[in-house]
């Protein structure tokens, strides 16, 4: 199977397992980190997460939390569809006031909002295997920004339908560092 057609195969189970959970249960998960994740972060780390679509594991909670207990919290930005992508400060979590509509049909911080290399990235993937392989959406923006910041810690947020037993890597697919989802943690022991 292609990369894309796995990515189709996978989209179709996220979405499918997003929209079976009562809006309760989702309103639980991925409220404060865990504390694992927490040991392994400086008091002085900033912060780079996404802006959630509808089907991926949420951030916004975390974006919150890390903002509250004093982080500087970062969004992926892009001044167009062919700009590299970075990281901008994201300064509300709370109402979200320093957004705005950017390329690929997501929000992000004003591109007048301050550059951030994020210490640790929280990471959106498509699927993930136990041995912390990745596939994305297929663009490679998250591949190249953590080839180009090697000690940036990367952390992938998931459901655990995406798990997979492996995945067709190429040598540009960067390994995370752990991966966090309603039930367990990869990588985080």
């Amino acid at each position: 199977m292609t990369k894309s057609d796995l990515r189709k195969v996978l989209r179709k189970a996220r979405r499918e397992h997003v929209l079976a959970q009562p809006d309760m249960v989702r309103g639980l998960l991925f409220n404060m980190p865990p504390r694992p994740l927490l040991a392994k972060i400086d008091a002085s780390a900033s912060i780079g997460l996404y802006h959630a679509t509808q089907f991926e594991a949420p951030t916004n909670a975390y974006a919150r939390f890390f903002q509250d207990a004093g982080h500087t919290v970062a969004l992926p930005s892009f001044a167009d569809e062919n700009a590299e992508m970075e990281f901008r400060a994201h300064t509300d979590p709370h109402a979200e006031t320093d957004l705005e509509p950017g390329p690929f049909g997501l929000v992000q911080p004003s591109q007048n909002a301050a550059l951030i290399s994020p210490d640790v990235v929280c990471v959106p993937l498509v699927g993930f295997t136990p041995e912390l392989e990745r596939i994305g959406q297929g663009g490679g923006h998250y591949d190249r920004w953590l080839a180009a910041h090697p000690n940036a810690i990367a952390i992938g947020l998931a459901w655990d339908v995406q798990l997979c037993k492996e995945l067709p890597v190429e040598p540009h697919d960067m390994r995370l560092d752990g991966v966090i989802t309603p039930t367990r943690m990869y990588g985080l022991d």
